[in-house]
């Protein structure tokens, strides 16, 4: 959301954005009002202007149609995002096959696949392993989609590496901090609330995967809502512990929403769950930040 704000200041409206920037309701309608334009598709982009790839990321494959409609691109690639199509690309130069999980007509599954398309087989799921053939089973790699639940991604990867015995895992875990990091939170909280309530977006994997998580846990219902205004008070019948999460990309203003709906009905003592510290923050774009110092520059010569 910072990204594209800071493009709107700098270059002024309208800027493209490639897909939703992040999957939350609030967050697009909020730069929409501001001047962005989300498109599904590169060709709906005026030649010349500026259009800005989402945090989901892209296939080498839109790069390329980018340069041909001269478009100035601003890629806002989240780092985690950007570290699995390395793995990828290295991979597939070493000759691996590589099993993919994730979910199917997911953009950051369509951008991943991309970057190899010969090398890697999506693998939707436990369930989908029976279907997955590779060309050596003594050379495979698994990679996964960073916004899955970690217990469904490890139930996979239990399946595959019982299938394929020399399944390599990739050097480093590919799940997005802040979604384990929740996802722990939401089993502790699951196990003691009688609900919880996730906020998020239906389009959000890792909010969806929340709900999946808490009810797993032991909560007896969960649900998922953008806003306060959403939640069925219905729902608060004969319940005494209510659990509060969000995905990773939700303000915290709809949060304190959904907190001061529950205290208007009630629920007034507020116990935090943390499952860890997130002290990790990441840079904007390149080229945002590389014009935003020019145009520093410019003003202190001035």
């Amino acid at each position: 959301m910072i990204a594209v704000e800071k493009a709107l200041e700098q270059y002024g409206s309208p800027i493209y954005v490639r897909h939703e920037i992040v999957h939350n309701k609030y967050v697009v309608q909020t730069l929409e009002k501001k001047g962005a334009i989300f498109v599904d598709e590169t060709a709906e982009v005026p030649e010349g202007s500026i259009v800005m790839f989402s945090a989901h990321g892209v296939a080498p494959t839109v790069h390329e149609e980018a340069a041909q409609r001269r478009l100035a691109t601003i890629d806002a690639t989240c780092p985690l995002v950007t570290k699995v199509h390395k793995e990828a690309v290295r991979f597939a130069q070493e000759d691996y096959d590589i099993l993919l999980i994730g979910h199917e007509g997911h953009e950051e599954v369509i951008g991943t696949s991309g970057e190899a398309p010969d090398h890697i087989t999506l693998v939707d799921g436990p369930e989908d392993v029976a279907n997955v053939e590779v060309r050596n089973p003594d050379k495979v790699v698994w990679l996964s989609q960073t916004t899955l639940s970690v217990d469904e991604t490890m139930e996979t990867v239990d399946a595959l590496k019982t299938k394929f015995p020399g399944l390599v895992s990739p050097p480093s875990d590919d799940i997005c901090y802040a979604t384990q990091n929740r996802q722990t939170a939401v089993k502790q909280m699951g196990a003691e609330a009688d609900l919880v309530i996730v906020v998020g977006s239906k389009n959000s994997s890792n909010s969806v995967r929340l709900v999946e998580v808490a009810l797993g846990a032991g909560a007896k219902e969960a649900h998922l809502v953008d806003f306060a205004d959403e939640i069925d008070e219905a729902w608060l019948e004969g319940v005494s512990t209510v659990g509060v999460t969000s995905g990773a990309s939700v303000p915290e203003v709809l949060v304190e929403g959904v907190l001061e709906f529950l205290s208007q009905r009630g629920f007034e003592d507020v116990e935090i769950v943390k499952a860890a510290e997130e002290s990790i923050t990441f840079s904007l774009p390149k080229e945002l930040r590389r014009d935003l110092r020019a145009e520093a520059s410019r003003l202190a010569g001035q």
